[in-house]
């Protein structure tokens, strides 16, 4: 656009560029292409639509793909922002400080791309990672530590890449107080996984639960974009980069222990319980006990008073299937009650327990009770004793000894339940703990803020149906093979009752010749 010649068509255009900062940018400013260089900031579509967004909400939730110019559009929003409004305080962070400064210098760039005339306000403290305007306003990169943030009144909050900002949930509580007089916040980012702030935050905008704007910036959003470009851009990309990259999936792109396609795949499967039970309604029923069937139920055991629950799952033991699940907040002893009826409900199933030290004082109670079927194991070596013979083994140990021994073994048997579709799973409980229990330094755990209880007892069933009712079972075949062969071998060999099979006459007159010897047997004694 041709510089205003006149005072008055340059005011003209500093009160419409300070209205719109769209047409302030597509006008005024100027970016620094890797390849081309210096050029004139054009705005797409749906950034100019980001921007009208920005300037109308207070706070705004971006999830995008790479590469579609959103943190250089939020760096024109505030150099807009900076140069039109006086006394703004802005703060930028991101994953590295690096990365937030690197925003700010953006900016900086921004500002000094502007025409002279169009400089109302100009650069008076420049630092690297900060600088400060003459007409007050300032902006600044900041770390992610605790108190980041937490002494100022700030204008805008910039969360740059805010899924892969380390505990984000704890600064945000420090960081909302600093808005409360007015400020905005825009929070950009790929997805990272669920369960963390971003996603936490965005789902919520999106039913509308907390004062977020959600926008959604997949791949295709940007206009030269058609599927020939996805196809050679994605032809060296993992499933989980392309879902974190490009199509703004959530499910897909963290690193939870089960695979996100099985994630995705349960979810479409779980269901509504038929029925709610127990004292606080919180034992979800979806099958009710038939004698034909087989059932197993694996408890794990909180204090009652924390954040951790008790939970438990009943399982039909041949076809794996969830039939019911407990999760709440119950004192030891009303759940070792608990634990006993539901078990006695379901047939006097198999009871495995997790014998920490709260789940010992579970376990003597059930015991005291006379609970029939409880699980128990050798000491040191896990191996699977049943009841009647624990009682006689020095070394039984009542439950199962969750460990840093076993507890990889657990998890890696309930993935591959998972993963080889042998586990059917009906909780949406479980299914929200299974996509925040995630990778971490190498250690299967919850994501912070979250719990794994339900996850950690249905490992231990996988476990335990792999492990002790497997042989178990096999060792029931054989002992009904060996029984079958015996009652086999006595029909074939009862040859001398006339009309049984094998019966004829040499046989018969065989046995009569038997009989003659036993009566006469002291005539052959010399």
């Amino acid at each position: 656009m041709a510089s205003p010649k006149t005072k008055q068509e340059i005011l003209k255009e500093i009160v419409k560029s300070g209205k719109d900062p769209a047409y302030f940018l597509n006008n005024y400013a100027k970016i620094s292409h890797p390849i081309e260089g210096t050029i004139p900031f054009r705005t797409y579509d749906y950034q100019s639509d980001l921007l009208g967004q920005f300037n109308e909400e207070r706070f705004n939730i971006i999830l995008k793909a790479r590469q579609l110019g959103i943190s250089t559009v939020v760096a024109g929003y505030v150099t807009w922002m900076m140069l039109f409004h006086r006394d703004k305080n802005v703060i930028v962070m991101a994953t590295k400080f690096s990365t937030a400064a690197n925003l700010v210098k953006k900016v900086k760039s921004l500002v000094k791309s502007v025409p002279k005339w169009m400089q109302i306000s100009t650069i008076s403290v420049d630092n690297r990672t900060s600088f400060e305007l003459s007409n007050g306003s300032q902006i600044k990169a900041t770390s992610t530590s605790a108190d980041a943030g937490r002494s100022e009144a700030l204008s805008l909050l910039v969360l740059d890449e805010a899924a892969h900002i380390q505990g984000l949930d704890e600064l945000w509580t420090g960081l909302y107080p600093t808005l409360s007089t007015g400020g905005r916040c825009i929070a950009l980012s790929t997805p990272n996984g669920v369960g963390n702030w971003f996603h936490q935050t965005y789902v919520d905008a999106d039913e509308g639960n907390n004062d977020f704007n959600p926008v959604r910036l997949p791949w295709d959003a940007h206009p030269d974009r058609d599927i020939e470009w996805f196809k050679k851009e994605t032809k060296n990309m993992s499933q989980r980069q392309i879902a974190q990259e490009l199509e703004c999936n959530f499910n897909m792109s963290g690193e939870t222990v089960v695979h996100p396609e099985n994630l995705t795949t349960m979810e479409s499967i779980v269901c509504d319980p038929k029925y709610k039970a127990g004292f606080d309604r919180n034992f979800y029923i979806w099958e009710d006990y038939t004698p034909e069937a087989s059932y197993m139920m694996v408890a794990d055991v909180a204090r009652g008073d924390g954040r951790d629950f008790s939970a438990f799952h009943i399982l039909n033991v041949e076809t794996m299937t969830q039939v019911a699940e407990y999760q709440g907040k119950v004192e030891p002893d009303m759940y070792a009650d608990f634990l006993y009826d539901a078990g006695k409900q379901y047939g006097s199933c198999m009871l495995v327990v997790e014998n920490n030290n709260i789940g010992y004082s579970v376990l003597s109670k059930l015991q005291d009770k006379g609970y029939p079927n409880l699980y128990f194991s050798a000491k040191g070596t896990h191996e699977y004793l049943d009841p009647v013979n624990a009682q006689y083994t020095s070394k039984s140990v009542a439950g199962f000894t969750t460990s840093a021994k076993t507890r990889p073994l657990i998890v890696s048997k309930l993935e591959e339940f998972i993963r080889n579709q042998l586990l059917n799973i009906n909780s949406t409980r479980l299914l929200n703990e299974l996509k925040t229990f995630v990778w971490n330094n190498g250690k299967p755990e919850a994501m912070q803020g979250y719990n794994d209880d339900l996850v950690m007892s249905m490992a231990i069933a996988c476990w335990v149906r792999d492990t002790a009712l497997s042989n178990t079972h096999r060792d029931a075949e054989y002992s009904k093979a060996m029984l079958n062969s015996m009652k086999s071998s006595k029909r074939e060999l009862n040859t001398n009752i006339k009309g049984m099979v094998g019966y004829n006459s040499s046989s018969q007159k065989h046995a009569k010749e038997i009989e003659q010897m036993k009566e006469f047997f002291w005539l052959y004694k010399g």
